[in-house]
């Protein structure tokens, strides 16, 4: 027994010393961030009262790419201040204690704090608002609109108005495209088209929806697809003029 003790002691001082640093990691990260934000003494400010709050110790440090986090024009936008719009920003899947910096800084308690920060009684740092935050988000489609153009006029303008030189080919009571374009979640309609009835009755996504039951065909040509043509479809709706629908009706 004192020989299998004698062998196996050091492994677990090994393993201990591991825990130990593994944990000393988690509560110690680099932080970057430009020399006018340190200059501005927000930072001094800061960081001392989250490190009192959570043991996690930050070390800034000049090169980026030293840093487990850093405050730029990219990330989470967190405040405005010395005429920009700042963001916090951890790689994906990076250090578990610069990522609670960020839960922090983006909490109650963190938001307050930076627009604590004060010099000569002038706050120097204020929130973005969600409507600031909304406006600046630019959405992005990776489908080709240009196809788009052609498989929504092919595939849904027997039904909907999808291209303005055709305004007739369609039927009455549906709605265009631009109408539906101005619906606040437009996006998510045309995502999830083909879980929105009537459309299950006659469409299919290669890859995404069942086939037609046996005893339940489609009631008219089948509206058939690929995610690549929804993809396209959404691109070219996304560059559509919305329809001004005008304001919602008055009812006495």
């Amino acid at each position: 027994m004192f020989l299998r003790l004698r062998h196996l002691v050091p492994g677990l001082v090994s393993i201990a010393i591991w825990a130990g640093q593994a944990v000393a990691d988690e509560r110690n990260f680099r932080l970057y961030a430009p020399p006018d934000l340190i200059e501005s003494g927000l930072l001094k400010y800061l960081l001392p009262r989250f490190s009192l709050k959570t043991q996690v110790r930050i070390e800034l440090v000049e090169d980026p790419a030293q840093a487990e986090a850093s405050f730029g024009p990219e990330g989470n936008p967190v405040f405005d201040g010395l005429g920009q719009r700042w963001h916090f920003a951890v790689p994906e899947g990076g250090h578990a204690g610069a990522a609670r910096f960020g839960d922090w800084i983006d909490s109650e308690v963190g938001r307050r704090t930076v627009t604590g920060f004060q010099i000569d009684g002038a706050a120097l740092f204020s929130l973005p608002t969600q409507a600031q935050v909304s406006a600046e988000t630019v959405m992005t489609y990776n489908g080709d609109a240009v196809a788009g153009r052609v498989k929504a006029r092919g595939l849904c303008g027997r039904c909907h108005v999808v291209v303005a030189a055709d305004p007739m080919n369609a039927i009455g009571s549906t709605p265009s495209f631009f109408a539906l374009r101005s619906l606040g979640n437009w996006e998510d309609r045309f995502a999830a088209f083909f879980a929105l009835n009537p459309h299950p009755a006659f469409t299919q996504v290669k890859d995404v929806t069942d086939p037609f039951p046996v005893d339940r065909p489609s009631p008219i040509v089948p509206v058939a697809m690929t995610l690549d043509d929804l993809e396209a479809i959404i691109a070219y709706v996304a560059a559509l003029e919305p329809a001004d629908l005008g304001a919602p009706l008055d009812h006495q």
